[in-house]
């Protein structure tokens, strides 16, 4: 896969940013994962293919006090697939409150900004070039800490997507109009465990985008179905 200068720079930023959050507000995680996307485009053929993830989330501002108020927190992540040919690049950015629910459980809404490249498909002789898409999401964010020092965590993810803006691409403008979302979600579980400051995690995504049928998708070509598999490492600080 050939990365851009724009990847490369935000690969490079997050840590970077990371590291240059005050003192009193280094409490946070950095992770790479590395999996499987499996991606499907109206009735046409599911492809699959490696993709990596870059992560990181931090506390903006600490609870000042342990009877209810919450945790702000923000961060980002990078989604590579290893194919953009079949595959989207995606861009996320969110900030949002993490509200402590006993010595165990965290629960959080995720106010959240994502960018969707989606990817050009070749279909009955001719090219489907698809908008891209920059839409908002409210994630509930569900975390359960276990074991003796808490070092054990499964956490559960899950929106109801909102109605897209759309852009055209660099090259390609497509030759349809807007298509209208019907509905939409994501449901993302993960689970892991802290080494010190390192941890292992792995996680399972499946998403799915329904759009009207009418001018804007012909064919269905815009409805989307992804699966994602992933596990990875990562640094908490």
């Amino acid at each position: 896969m050939n990365l851009g200068r724009k990847h490369l720079v935000l690969i490079l930023i997050i840590p970077i940013f990371l590291a240059a959050v005050p003192a009193h507000s280094q409490r946070g995680t950095f992770g790479i994962d590395i999996g499987q996307t499996t991606d499907r485009f109206g009735a046409l053929p599911r492809t699959t293919a490696l993709v990596g993830d870059i992560e990181g989330q931090f506390v903006v501002l600490e609870r000042a006090s342990k009877e209810g108020d919450p945790n702000i927190v923000a961060g980002g992540e990078i989604r590579l697939p290893a194919d953009t040919s079949s595959h989207a690049n995606e861009f996320a950015a969110f900030a949002g409150p993490d509200f402590h629910l006993g010595n165990h459980f965290i629960l959080g809404i995720h106010a959240q900004a994502r960018k969707i490249y989606q990817p050009t498909s070749f279909t009955d002789g001719q090219f489907f070039t698809r908008y891209k898409m920059l839409f908002l999401e409210l994630p509930v964010v569900a975390e359960y800490r276990f074991g003796a020092l808490k070092r054990g965590f499964v956490q559960a993810q899950g929106s109801w997507e909102f109605s897209p803006h759309f852009t055209n691409p660099k090259t390609g403008a497509p030759a349809f109009p807007h298509p209208n979302l019907d509905h939409g979600y994501f449901l993302r579980g993960s689970a892991g465990y802290t080494f010190g400051h390192w941890y292992l995690k792995a996680s399972y995504e499946s998403r799915f985008f329904k759009f009207q049928q009418n001018l804007g998708n012909p064919n269905n070509l815009n409805n989307w179905r992804t699966d994602r598999v992933t596990g990875g490492v990562g640094f908490a600080f």
